[in-house]
């Protein structure tokens, strides 16, 4: 990989904003916003950033990145599949479940749905994903998938990805921001959010470690330099003295291609030792 040393820089600092970010959305709803709980009260709702956070953003960011990852190149790309596929159904789940959580704490205190931009933004996001994980499921991982799809259909799931990670950021920071206005409000006889009580400054650094992680996941993955090197390739990184990422089939193949030019060799150099030898004696005996 070009700029190896740059890269494990940029995914060190992105994995130490991420999980950054989901300490401190834990810290803030436990120690301001009544902890965590599932009763249709406040600590239900609060489920709804925690596993926004931790899941539909970074996990779903972690996926991303996957494939970046030069030690996995020699694993299959099969396997990486399942493992992006996985991790994307992880955060899916977790997404799901943060929306059960917000629509049951509105409808037990009569609190209006999908009035907010946020909640439009996010829904969509929502949305934009599930179909996103439901193409990537039929055309990437089913046998039954032509090639040519695949490859048709590969540009625009890349993009939809990276979009719809940037819409899920946005809709994050919308969200935490419409917490504290309504939450910190001078009627209630709380410092308001204009005023930068401490819990408005702790939840705007958790809204800019979510914008530093995204930015570094949007650099990484937006590098050609650092991009998985693809199958045809095999070649060109064998005869450089990598190792590809291959399959089974193909690393046995190789091995036995291998084994049989050895023997061929070997045989080809002890033939030529014993031709030598001969010819080494004719000579002797011709000056005798």
């Amino acid at each position: 990989m070009e700029g190896y040393k740059r890269f494990l820089s940029f995914l060190a600092f992105s994995t130490v904003f991420g999980f950054a970010a989901v300490l401190f959305v834990l810290v803030w709803v436990l120690l301001w916003r009544e902890g965590l709980g599932w009763d249709g009260g406040a600590p239900e709702f609060n489920w709804h950033p925690v596993l926004a956070v931790s899941g539909f953003i970074f996990i779903q960011g972690i996926a991303i990145i996957v494939y970046r990852l030069p030690w996995t190149w020699r694993c299959s790309k099969r396997l990486m599949k399942c493992i992006h596929a996985g991790l994307n159904t992880v955060a899916f789940i977790l997404m799901s479940i943060s929306l059960v959580a917000v629509f049951d704490f509105h409808n037990a205190k009569n609190i209006p749905n999908m009035y907010s931009l946020h909640s439009w933004i996010g829904l969509a996001a929502v949305i934009l994903y599930s179909l996103q994980l439901f193409i990537g499921f039929l055309v990437y991982l089913l046998p039954f998938s032509p090639a040519f799809l695949r490859s048709a259909l590969l540009p625009v799931h890349t993009y939809s990805g990276i979009l719809i990670f940037g819409t899920v950021i946005a809709a994050a920071l919308m969200g935490i921001t419409e917490k504290l206005i309504f939450s910190l409000k001078a009627a209630s006889g709380i410092i308001p959010y204009s005023k930068s009580p401490p819990e408005a400054i702790f939840v705007n650094t958790l809204g800019v470690l979510i914008f530093l992680f995204g930015a570094f996941i949007f650099w990484m993955v937006t590098r050609p330099e650092w991009k998985r090197p693809p199958e045809q390739d095999f070649m060109t990184q064998q005869s450089a003295g990598k190792k590809p990422d291959v399959t089974e089939d193909e690393s046995t193949a190789t091995d036995h291609s291998m084994d049989d030019l050895s023997d061929v060799e070997l045989h080809s150099e002890m033939s030529a030792r014993k031709q030598n030898q001969k010819l080494d004696e004719a000579g002797q005996r011709s000056t005798m």
